[in-house]
């Protein structure tokens, strides 16, 4: 069932691509819609929830599948498949049957070679101590604007770009209209400024994991929940992509290249993996982009179950990826 799910999935939108089946709408502004509708559309989607929701259930009782964390293991699942239609864009219509065998798999056994749910926890903070510079107006200036990139992040993501008020911001942030637009010319501007400011802490994990003598899976572990411990904890959360589409041009272009390149080095992580045998031989394409999108949804898994202790729940959040549902 759940190779059905995957495969139904990829089908589809391998049959939009080929003018052969209507294109899926991407749930990206779901926020920003009436409450009528918007309701109408969320009892739809927890409706799909629950049925994927069971069909991971029914494999633990079965004994086909380890005992995971249930709603969390499908929350993690549907955000991973969630931007498929982006990035199978590229890809021949002909292959992509056979990427939705390597997101199944995958999804079952995981890229992990041996089992590592028992791997530490690696939390952000311990690779990057805030800094607080005392009176320093240069230090004090560049946490001010740290205050309004998490703001707006936080109000991106749960309201979307057309539900998200400047004016809103400032009074949450308890600073004045002068003050806050000094900082922030413009709501375009200020999206565009919280998807860099995601990208900055993204890219400075990496460059430490970088430098980090780990083999392969233990940096994308590492990558995973350090990426969740920021989507969960006051130093976040990260942009969710939802907004893209509201990027003018100008602004998208350079957000997806910087986003791709994200993305590749967590690809290289797991091509290490490969070459030192602690991730299985996956297909890296289906394995990054699955991951990528995991993490974008991560922000959203407080709404489905409470988070106590962060990074138990990535563990949980993650482990089917890391390790797979199947119990082999």
């Amino acid at each position: 069932q759940i190779k059905a799910y995957i495969a139904s999935h990829f089908e589809a939108i391998r049959q939009a691509k080929q003018g052969e089946g209507n294109h899926v709408a991407a749930l990206l502004e779901i926020a920003s819609l009436k409450a009528e509708k918007r309701t109408s559309i969320e009892q739809s989607y927890i409706t799909m929830f629950k049925a994927l929701r069971d069909i991971i259930q029914a494999g633990i009782d079965q004994g086909e599948f380890r005992p995971v964390r249930t709603t969390t293991a499908t929350r993690a699942i549907i955000g991973a498949l969630d931007w498929s239609f982006y990035w199978l864009e590229p890809v021949p219509n002909d292959e992509i049957p056979e990427l939705a065998e390597a997101a199944a798999s995958i999804l079952l056994h995981g890229v992990a070679n041996t089992h590592s749910r028992s791997a530490p926890d690696y939390r952000y903070a311990e690779l990057t101590p805030v800094s607080r510079a005392g009176f320093d107006r240069d230090a004090q200036n560049k946490l001010k604007q740290e205050a309004f990139l998490k703001a707006g992040t936080r109000f991106f993501n749960r309201k979307g770009f057309s539900g998200t008020s400047l004016d809103e911001i400032a009074e949450f942030l308890n600073v004045s209209k002068g003050a806050f637009y000094y900082h922030i010319k413009s709501k375009d501007e200020l999206l565009y400024q919280c998807y860099q400011h995601s990208l900055d802490l993204v890219e400075d994990l990496s460059k430490r994991l970088s430098e980090k003598p780990l083999n392969g899976l233990d940096k994308v572990v590492h990558a995973c929940y350090q990426q969740f411990w920021l989507q969960n904890s006051e130093e976040g959360p990260l942009m969710r992509y939802n907004t893209i589409t509201a990027l003018t041009e100008e602004h998208r272009k350079p957000i997806l290249r910087r986003t791709r390149a994200a993305n590749r080095k967590m690809r290289d992580c797991l091509e290490l993996g490969i070459k030192d045998h602690s991730i299985r031989n996956i297909n890296t394409l289906v394995a990054e982009n699955l991951i990528a999108g995991a993490v974008n949804a991560a922000m959203e898994l407080r709404a489905w179950r409470p988070i106590d202790d962060i990074n138990q729940t990535a563990i949980e959040y993650f482990d089917p990826l890391i390790d797979g549902l199947a119990n082999t």
